[in-house]
């Protein structure tokens, strides 16, 4: 054992660390489709950003692809529908194509993307705050119209005329949207704002910070293209806390723990309660040692 590592070093895990409702549900009705389609179940890209889940889809018979083109040919049973939802000429497409369409899109992305579509039919130029290359945004922007611009900050807002409606990709943190709006009240002259934000993302990161200020080293456990999982790890670190950001148990180092009293595990939303569990049980393992 490495000098240094304590038999009484604590460790505990965020109560909200895992799976939130939407992935759960998505999850479960994967599984569900897949037990009773007997393969050809296909997703328009992951139906989470967890790779293992994905893997552990795709034994079932449910399989990933990037687009629509790539059904083509196939025995396809159904298409689900990620998490993150999809653009509007998509769904139109698989409608178009005969495609049996199975909606799992986040009941919360769902809202954002109402949200979107009807201030693009009052009328209001949409701003969505979050990331372009997101497929979440992807699909809000094709509700919002062509018109639509999408900042990442305050910093990115223009000056806009006429009337102005914004929509939040739902994993932004509310203190991103916070700053966005002190710009936006100084450049446009009607504004309307959804705060389309998670609560389960707020509560998530409000828990992370707590955890992080007492512990001498945060591991955060989730995909490393999942946004929400990676945004934890920022924060972690910007408190200067050592941070880890892993997928799997078999990422930890020893040597990460070696002067650790307390250590801080959270996990993002995609990410499954098994992986968490393991992620313990490994670090549990090094303290036994220390005895």
């Amino acid at each position: 054992m490495k000098q240094g590592v304590k038999q009484g070093m604590k460790i505990v895990v965020a109560k909200r660390a895992g799976f939130c409702f939407g992935v759960k549900r998505a999850i479960d009705i994967a599984f569900d489709v897949a037990k009773k389609s007997h393969g050809g179940v296909y997703t328009l890209g992951p139906i989470i950003h967890n790779p293992q889940v994905v893997e552990k889809l795709m034994a079932e018979g449910v399989t990933p692809v990037n687009d629509i083109k790539e059904l083509k040919n196939k025995n396809v049973k159904a298409v689900i529908i990620r998490t993150h939802g999809v653009p509007i000429q998509v769904m139109k497409k698989l409608t178009e194509a005969g495609y049996k369409t199975i909606d799992a899109t986040c009941p919360f992305v769902k809202k954002a993307q109402h949200y979107a579509k009807l201030l693009r039919e009052e009328g209001y130029k949409v701003v969505i705050l979050g990331d372009r290359d997101h497929p979440e945004v992807k699909g809000l922007m094709s509700y919002a119209g062509r018109r639509v611009v999408v900042v990442r900050s305050g910093k990115d807002f223009p000056t806009l005329k006429g009337k102005v409606g914004i929509v939040v990709q739902t994993t932004q943190q509310i203190e991103t949207l916070k700053e966005l709006l002190a710009v936006a009240v100084e450049r446009t002259k009607e504004l309307k704002v959804y705060n389309t934000i998670c609560n389960s993302t707020a509560l998530r990161l409000k828990e992370t910070e707590e955890m992080a200020k007492t512990a001498d080293v945060m591991v955060i456990v989730g995909g490393r293209n999942s946004a929400n999982t990676t945004q934890l790890a920022n924060l972690c670190s910007s408190l200067s806390v050592p941070t880890y950001h892993i997928e799997t148990a078999s990422e930890l180092k020893e040597e990460w723990f070696s002067k650790a009293k307390k250590v801080g595990i959270t996990a993002g939303a995609s990410t499954p309660d098994w992986i968490i569990k393991d992620v313990k049980r490994k670090i549990e393992g090094y303290r036994r040692k220390a005895g």
